[in-house]
């Protein structure tokens, strides 16, 4: 058996942490022949929650977790480590506005970009916690690990978006294939319907309901994380844990060739974007380390006015916190 893989997880004892570290530790991520390190990380006023965690973690007897790492200090958290995936933020208070959560978390993500030059030389951060994109455009700016290595997770908007394209056309949900979430993970986001298959046919061909894929289904996307606050009263968890869960397994693993993921990676420039942003792109992993973003889509003059809008919002994020970018 391999060394063990060590893995940062930041915010974890928060809810989306506590679904994802078991499953982590089974196995699913990495594999059932990969031993994992846990490298927890939370603040202080949280660490006895998060020794509850641990002692769950090591009730359930896991043959392959090799250790349990607990720590309120950065450095500690992502010494040595393959993954960092950045969970935890600061979530938005009454009254808050979006830019006002912007700049709350800024600092946090100062901090811990400093801190993820502590690991291992293969180490590759994804950020979940919101605004995820711009969170990790801070942490990526104050780091010196390599701008390739960082994502952020549309993982949730995929999903989210061929679960309700899969339920109007009456299909299986693995039916759904190719669906690109562009932009930002906000209620500015584009879900891509006109690229997206069904059954291999184009979604809108199947569907053909142009009033309901260009109004409420988009519209249903991009405020699903509030309608789910809505019914159960928190947050999404479990379904933020399995999505993040899947962003790294897509990473780890050779994209179909004739499918995508949805990742919010650092632009080189692909379809216009400005270089530096992290935008969600449609990606394909080469499962060696490398990913890239599939080129050739075409985009309607909605979808492109879609895109633009949401362009323009992540370089408005990227304003707010430009005194923190180096």
């Amino acid at each position: 058996m391999t060394s063990p893989i060590r893995v940062a997880v930041s915010g974890a004892a928060g809810q989306i942490a506590y679904s994802m570290l078991f499953r982590i530790a089974s196995g699913a991520v990495f594999g059932k022949d990969r031993q994992v390190q846990l490298q927890l990380l939370e603040i202080p006023p949280a660490m006895g929650a998060l020794e509850g965690v641990v002692m769950e973690l090591n009730d359930c007897a896991f043959p392959l977790l090799s250790d349990v790492v607990v720590t309120d200090n950065p450095e500690v958290a992502f010494d040595g480590t393959s993954w960092a995936w950045l969970v935890g933020s600061k979530p938005r208070g009454p009254g808050m506005e979006r830019s006002d959560l912007i700049q709350a978390n800024g600092p946090i993500f100062v901090g811990q970009g400093n801190a993820l030059n502590k690991g291992a030389d293969d180490l590759r951060v994804m950020v979940v916690g919101n605004p995820c994109n711009t969170n990790c455009l801070i942490a990526m700016s104050n780091s010196d690990v390599p701008n390739d290595r960082f994502s952020a997770m549309m993982r949730l908007d995929q999903n989210r978006s061929q679960s309700m394209l899969a339920s109007k056309a009456g299909v299986p949900v693995s039916q759904v294939t190719n669906m690109a979430i562009w932009g930002n993970h906000s209620n500015n986001q584009y879900p891509d319907f006109e690229n997206a298959l069904i059954a291999g046919k184009p979604a809108a061909d199947v569907i053909n309901d142009q009033a309901w894929l260009q109004g409420d289904f988009i519209s249903s996307i991009q405020n699903r994380g509030a309608a789910v606050i809505k019914a159960r009263g928190a947050s999404s968890a479990a379904s933020a844990a399995h999505a993040a869960l899947e962003h790294v397994i897509s990473l780890e693993s050779t994209t179909p060739a004739n499918d995508w993921f949805s990742a919010a990676i650092c632009s080189d420039g692909q379809y216009g974007v400005d270089p530096g942003l992290i935008f969600g792109y449609p990606v394909r992993s080469d499962g060696k380390g490398g990913h890239s973003v599939v080129d050739g889509l075409t985009m309607s003059d909605f979808a492109k006015q879609k895109f633009d809008a949401v362009h323009d919002e992540l370089r408005q994020e990227r304003d707010v916190v430009k005194d923190l970018l180096k």
